[in-house]
């Protein structure tokens, strides 16, 4: 519209000079019918040029605003466990931040698959911090309490006090990260012990195979700890106090979801339960 009125006070300008010349009447016609044509038929493209740019800057801000709106189930999720988080103060019993979203977006996901039986309890380990710590958390989900926060050991070639490699082959006595459903009990050699399902290919399905279980053992003690500066470790099962081993597993058998956690990269960008 701006190029519009500019031509137009250009044609004025002209007429406005054709006042000044002598020249016939027919002819200053003629000029007036060809400016006129040249600005007037052009006036009907601009303003059409206009009214699309003003359609596209109405659409676009909609389609952004939209789009901002739709959030992932992850994110949800994330959202949903920062509110638990401090809700159950899980903060001031020494459970990362990070492991618990992690926990908890996968709970989630795998509670709306339907493989969840045990809702109502959500166990993590912590495999961040060290085995001469506490670092065995049994959730209450439904009421907000920690149930049990206890030692618990990792694999022998694992690590010494800190966890850092993780494999999912057999014979490597080494521990699984990520996500497993409890299953049932048994008695071994260990006494009550409680059989697990890796479910991530890759990363810890070979877990019943492995015979990878909770169980009991003397070496997971406070005392072993002072003693060696770390508990004794596992052939890759997530071994608890024996004293605590039967009210833990009678707590999370049959169908509870449990986490072994590290905050290592690769676990987090491999794990599809975690990034479908």
């Amino acid at each position: 519209m701006y190029l519009a009125k500019r031509k137009l006070l250009l044609f004025l300008s002209i007429l406005d000079s054709t006042k000044s010349y002598s020249m016939k009447p027919g002819y200053i016609k003629l000029v007036y019918l060809l400016v006129s044509a040249i600005i007037f038929l052009q006036v009907p493209i601009v303003i059409a040029g206009s009214s699309s740019k003003e359609k596209k800057t109405n659409v676009s801000p909609v389609s952004v605003t939209e789009a901002a709106k739709v959030k992932s189930k992850n994110e949800i999720a994330v959202e949903a466990a920062d509110s638990l988080f401090q809700n159950f103060k899980l903060l001031e019993a020494g459970v990362p931040q990070e492991a618990f979203e992690l926990a908890y977006t996968g709970y989630k996901k795998l509670l709306d698959e339907g493989l969840v039986n045990r809702s109502e309890v959500l166990t993590i380990a912590d495999f961040s911090k060290p085995s001469s710590e506490k670092r065995l958390y049994v959730i209450d989900m439904t009421n907000g309490k920690l149930l049990y926060h206890t030692l618990v050991a990792h694999g022998r070639n694992s690590g010494l006090n800190y966890a850092t490699n993780f494999s999912n082959k057999p014979e490597s006595n080494k521990s699984s990260l990520g996500f497993y459903l409890t299953l049932q009990t048994y008695f071994g050699e260990k006494g009550l012990a409680l059989k697990l399902k890796g479910l991530e290919s890759g990363i810890n399905d070979k877990a019943y195979e492995r015979a990878i279980v909770l169980h009991g053992s003397d070496y997971v003690t406070s005392q072993f700890a002072a003693n060696k500066g770390y508990i004794g470790r596992s052939l890759g099962c997530p071994a608890v106090p024996r004293k605590q081993a039967l009210g833990i597993i009678n707590t999370i058998k049959n169908g509870s979801v449990l986490f072994i956690y590290h905050p290592e990269k690769k676990y987090k960008e491999k794990s599809a339960i975690l990034n479908s």
